[in-house]
């Protein structure tokens, strides 16, 4: 279980790091600044929604979805 929230942590930092690097440099227009940060932010909710989907699956024992095909 602890791979997944690693790598979900990850992604979520970088999304973060994305969201942050945006909405502090200067000279971008709101359109572009908004969608900068509305993208990375769907994304890492998204992240956030897969990964308390897997740590369902593991405790629930299914450890490897592959028994699923």
């Amino acid at each position: 279980m602890i791979a997944p929230i690693i790598i979900a942590s990850i992604a979520i930092l970088y999304y973060v790091a994305i969201i942050v690097l945006f909405a502090i440099m200067p000279g971008i227009p709101d359109i572009v600044r908004v969608l900068m940060v509305v993208i990375p932010l769907i994304l890492a909710g998204l992240m956030l929604g897969v990964l308390i989907s897997r740590i369902k699956e593991i405790q629930g024992g299914e450890e490897d979805d592959l028994s699923q095909y």
